[in-house]
């Protein structure tokens, strides 16, 4: 599957309440989805030293699908393609490597 099909596909399952402007809700389920990926990884380390097992893994994958699945929806929202994002993003990374700025905030160099 690809980027654009799945902003598609998922724009199916988009109903949340409009609370103002209609980008507000999906970027604060983001928000929380990142936050529960953190705390996942936080408890790993917290409660196994760091060794990630088969049913972390696979409980890390259902919440990367919950950031993707909101992250498709702020960028439907702004009226982006997921697939634009993801380009500019390696586009920059690139543009920062060249630079020999990829480990900081290379957009200052």
């Amino acid at each position: 599957m690809n980027f654009s099909d799945y902003q598609r596909l998922s724009r199916c399952t988009a109903q949340y309440p409009s609370i103002g402007h209609a980008v507000i809700y999906p970027t604060l389920g983001l928000t929380n989805e990142a936050g529960e990926v953190a705390g996942k990884i936080k408890k790993i380390f917290r409660d196994k030293a760091g060794a990630i097992g088969e049913a972390d893994r696979e409980a890390l994958k259902a919440e990367l699908g919950d950031v993707l699945w909101y992250l498709a929806q702020v960028c439907t929202e702004l009226n982006l393609s997921l697939e634009d994002v993801a380009r500019h993003n390696l586009d920059k990374l690139a543009s920062r490597q060249a630079r020999g700025a990829i480990g900081g905030e290379g957009d200052e160099r």
